[in-house]
């Protein structure tokens, strides 16, 4: 089967649609459609394999994020997205990476990187500006089966300055997606366990799409691709960190509490267009990468300046989405 055909039924298992396949387009419909040719540009080949697959979780949140944008009229502002994170005196990214450094040497990880991950996302619902998180657990194997559980979490006020910045984002046990792949269905571009060395994770992180050349924002991209696929162990964390460090145009903040209640360390990206910027998660108790928020800096798309229009958050203890 293929990506495009386990997405297409992922799509339609977590919403089906109540309007026959073979049914014309409604004036709502062509209107979008014609909103769409006359405003898009072509995706970049190398953007599309950057993205890819990414555990089927980023693929749904992905196009759920995508109908959200194609469907609000151009130019509008998206009210109600959830605030950026408060972070405190700013430290530099060598401090940031060197204090992560004696974490991941003191606290136990994974052994060996796992085929399992837990996530935490949100989605914007247009009918009652409530932002609701919802939670992903992703498990799959050496043939490429696997399973995508996907939660709700609570659904809170968009203008709930609080709620937006504190451990409000929590699950409701309700599950609003189930998903078992058969052997061969799951897509990676890294199917077997990446070493730890700076060598073996930069192939790992080229094969996510990570350009020869790449700015900052696109190694984290890349970082958090795999991220999204794999539980990577302490060793690769700091060899990761090490990689960030390195790279030029990484701005160190200071430390914040994540929408899970988490102490973290940030470090921001700007996109090479201007138009984002990724803000990376850094635990400040594991000194894992544990989130990335990505933030408008112009206003595209119908985002205003400072949105937040996305993050996915990592390192969630077992049970936390059910």
């Amino acid at each position: 089967m293929t990506d495009n055909a386990v997405l297409e039924r992922m799509l339609s298992d977590a919403d089906p649609a109540p309007t026959p396949r073979d049914a014309a387009p409604d004036v709502r419909a062509l209107a979008t459609r014609d909103r769409i040719l006359r405003t898009s540009t072509a995706p970049s080949r190398r953007r599309v394999r950057a993205v890819g697959w990414a555990s089927g979780l980023v693929a749904a949140a992905a196009c759920a994020a995508l109908a959200f944008t194609l469907m609000m009229p151009t130019g509008a502002a998206v009210a109600g997205t959830p605030s950026p994170l408060a972070f405190g005196e700013s430290e530099t990214v060598a401090e940031i990476v060197d204090a992560a450094e004696v974490d991941l040497a003191a606290v136990p990880g994974p052994a060996e990187p796992e085929r399992h991950v837990r996530a935490a996302s949100w989605t914007l619902s247009l009918d009652d500006a409530k932002i609701t998180p919802q939670f992903s657990v992703l498990t799959w194997n050496a043939d490429l089966s696997g399973r995508v559980v996907m939660y709700a979490g609570v659904p809170y006020e968009s203008t709930d300055a609080v709620a937006n910045n504190s451990a409000e984002v929590r699950s409701s046990g309700e599950v609003t997606m189930d998903l078992v792949m058969s052997p061969g269905e799951f897509s990676t571009p890294v199917p077997e366990a990446p070493g730890a060395s700076h060598d073996e994770l930069m192939a790992a992180l080229h094969a996510f799409g990570m350009p020869d050349s790449p700015n900052a924002f696109e190694v984290a991209t890349a970082i958090t691709s795999l991220i999204e696929q794999w539980t990577l162990t302490n060793a690769q964390h700091a060899e990761l960190l090490s990689i960030v460090e390195n790279t030029a145009g990484v701005e160190g903040l200071g430390i914040a509490t994540d929408r899970l209640g988490r102490s973290v360390l940030g470090m921001r990206m700007v996109s090479g267009d201007g138009d984002a910027s990724n803000v990376l998660l850094v635990s400040a108790d594991t000194g894992r990468i544990v989130g990335l928020e990505t933030i408008a800096l112009r206003d595209v798309a119908g985002a205003p300046v400072g949105a937040v229009t996305g993050y996915r958050m990592w390192g969630l203890g077992e049970g936390a989405a059910e």
